[in-house]
């Protein structure tokens, strides 16, 4: 079955940011559910990361980055053998909550036994996911529909809701959106940490692909909450997603009840909230609003949502109590979840030898702390409507230098360290060459993923990736204000390094004055 999707995904660009205060629970204590394995496929997987980083290494050596006032002098990377990363190549999971007292080892073979699977699935991948399912064990699911870094915002999400509902977040792949329709999705723990996010969160997720084998042909039929048509009012369908093709899912809908909208009637906002999405979850209020499935799209069944794997069609919009929930420090998705969720070894490794290479030091060198500055202009420019002039709507690069100084000056008075403008590295969709001049003078730098050869060498994936990691590096941080993108690095910045920060205001002239 192709992978297809009846709705055009959103753009993550978009500047209407919509997102999402419980202890997690504790993971099943049972001896059975110890958190003490290997993923099924991780032999595989350590080879193919070792080669990856040998292969890092040795090219980024020869690179030789430069400030861009000689941005024109080509970048050397040589050409990995290894393709892009896909679906074949196996992730990560879990955790070591509490390991066995020294004077009572694990017998070899219940070692071996638990070092095939994850704890929270009966044995390897399946051809059907349900005969993976443990019946003393409930479930939750969703997909994506947006761009890479609203995906993460959803995954994130149905992560917290799990917790809520006490049930196994079971997470899916990234799907390419910016990157090119053509290429291969990505996993979740190719991206993320799984083991640590399980060890330092308290939340315990599996990925699909160890619940169902992603070469079955096996069409799995489940039934499914319709949320996306019970927020919006312009389409009226459930939000379309790739990924329940990609893993042959025959879903039929239901269309969840109005109350689950966070400010009923109103077409400007589309949130849903926790609480009310995690009332669906448990059989009173379930049994109250099913019985009208829609048929699946392949074998015309017609399904309640299932109890035993609760899934939703899209939860980006799903928040606490408004909207822009990410933006505050109360915010439960991100204190629960998101801080939490931190770049595979893989990825640091690959970023620091960038910033290394940026900074013309050596590969084995110390990183130094540095400013990392995320500006989004593209398509952006189709919300100034508020501007008098088209080049009144973004920040000129004045304005974005005051704001580095700003972070440079706090860092002085807070930390006693002084960053100076020669670290400081910015990435941005701007096209215009002259815009690219001012920064040149400005003594920034940046990195040229095309003359780098960060596409031949990792594959398509790695550019927005190795962007948002070196930005989460940074000690300081300047960001777009409304770009998700720039959101979620900044809070990264304040959280992993408490690190200074601050979000560039744009819409209309002066926007940002202060």
């Amino acid at each position: 079955m192709a992978p297809s999707a009846s709705h055009g995904r959103s753009q993550s660009s978009v500047p209407l940011l919509p997102y999402a205060d419980n202890t997690p629970p504790s993971s099943p204590a049972s001896r059975s559910f110890a958190p003490r394995y290997i993923p099924y496929f991780a032999p595989k997987r350590r080879l193919v990361l070792t080669a990856c980083l040998s292969l890092a290494a040795i090219a980024l050596v020869s690179i030789s980055f430069s400030t861009l006032a000689s941005h024109e002098q080509t970048l050397s990377m040589p050409v990995s053998e290894s393709p892009p990363p896909s679906l074949d190549v196996d992730v990560s999971s879990p955790v070591v909550d509490e390991p066995p007292p020294a004077d009572e080892p694990i017998p070899e073979e219940e070692l071996e036994e638990e070092l095939d699977y994850s704890p929270f699935v009966l044995g390897p991948p399946t051809q059907s996911f349900r005969d993976n399912l443990r019946n003393d064990t409930k479930y939750i699911t969703s997909w994506i529909s947006a761009g890479w870094t609203n995906d993460i915002m959803t995954y994130a999400n149905l992560i917290y809701l799990g917790s809520v509902t006490d049930r196994v977040p079971v997470v899916g792949m990234f799907t390419p959106s910016h990157i090119g329709g053509d290429v291969p999705p990505i996993l979740f723990g190719e991206v993320f940490d799984v083991p640590r996010f399980n060890r330092e969160s308290g939340i315990q997720i599996v990925e699909w692909y160890e619940v169902k084998d992603p070469e079955s042909e096996v069409v799995d039929d489940l039934g499914c909450w319709n949320v996306w048509e019970a927020v919006q009012f312009n389409e009226h369908n459930p939000r379309g997603s790739s990924v329940p093709d990609w893993l042959k899912l025959d879903i039929s809908y239901t269309k969840a009840p109005n109350w689950v909208k966070l400010i009923p009637d109103y077409p400007h906002d589309l949130c849903s909230t926790f609480w009310s999405l995690a009332r669906l979850s448990f059989p009173e209020e379930r049994a109250k609003n099913i019985g009208s499935p829609l048929p699946s799209p392949v074998h015309n069944a017609s399904l309640d949502p299932d109890e035993h794997m609760l899934c939703f069609d899209y939860l980006y919009y799903a928040c606490a109590q408004q909207s822009t929930d990410l933006e505050h420090d109360y915010a439960p998705t991100w204190r629960y979840v998101l801080r939490h969720l931190h770049w595979t070894e893989n990825i640091e490794m690959i970023a620091g030898l960038y910033v290394r290479q940026i900074f013309g030091l050596p590969v084995t060198a110390e990183l130094p702390p540095y400013i990392a500055i995320h500006v989004r202009h593209g398509d952006f420019a189709n919300w100034c409507w508020a501007a008098e002039q088209p080049e009144d709507c973004f920040a000129p690069l004045s304005v974005i230098a005051r704001r580095v100084r700003e972070v440079q000056e706090e860092l002085r008075e807070r930390k006693g360290v002084d960053i100076p403008m020669t670290r400081v590295i910015i990435t941005s969709d701007e096209k215009d060459p002259a815009w690219w001049d001012e920064v040149a003078a400005l003594g920034w730098r940046t990195v040229d993923h095309d003359a780098a050869g960060t596409v031949a060498a990792f594959g398509r994936w790695y550019p927005v990736i190795l962007d948002a990691a070196i930005q989460s590096g940074a000690l300081g941080f300047v960001g777009t204000d409304r770009s998700t993108y720039s959101i979620v690095s900044r809070r990264r910045v304040e959280s992993w390094h408490d690190g200074a920060t601050r979000m560039v205001l744009w819409g209309y002239k002066g926007a940002d004055d202060h």
